[in-house]
């Protein structure tokens, strides 16, 4: 089994679905983004949007969520040659758009493509992962995207 084969690079990957509920939008947005209309209904109504809507954030955070339930290998055993691949931290992300709101009582369906990986220079090694993350909502549309990296521990 190759690294690429483990990783499942260029295979999409569903990781899972998070429902937004008017209380765990509300509850999020107190902590972390107390904008009117992601905290109050009436509020919300006279918006842009029109009525309460999850936090872009919210969205972000679900999809780590939904992320970390689900192996990055697909449940697979490693093997390869020498020690099981580590996942280690990310140094960031990019191109993060939110496409469309996530209204209270959605549903959004989330995935992950491993790009590729090279290794560092600075961290011999570790590779650096990337990828490229999706969430859709019940009618498929898309209503986030980013890019990301990882750090991974490999022979």
């Amino acid at each position: 089994m190759t690294l690429d084969e483990y990783l499942q690079v260029g295979v999409t990957v569903p990781i899972g679905a998070y429902r937004f509920s008017p209380e765990a939008i509300k509850a999020f947005a107190v902590k972390y983004d107390p904008q009117p209309f992601h905290v109050d209904e009436a509020k919300a109504e006279g918006s842009v949007f029109g009525r309460l809507c999850a936090s872009g954030w919210q969205t972000a955070a679900a999809w780590m969520k939904c992320n970390l339930a689900t192996p990055i290998n697909g449940g697979r055993a490693w093997q390869g040659e020498g020690p099981e691949p580590e996942f280690g931290p990310s140094p960031g992300f990019s191109n993060l758009k939110w496409l469309k709101p996530v209204y209270a009582g959605e549903t959004v369906s989330y995935t992950r493509t491993i790009l590729g990986h090279r290794p560092l220079a600075t961290r011999p090694g570790w590779r650096l992962m990337s990828l490229h993350s999706e969430g859709f909502d019940s009618t498929g549309d898309k209503v986030i995207e980013f890019d990301s990296a990882v750090l991974v521990k490999a022979g």
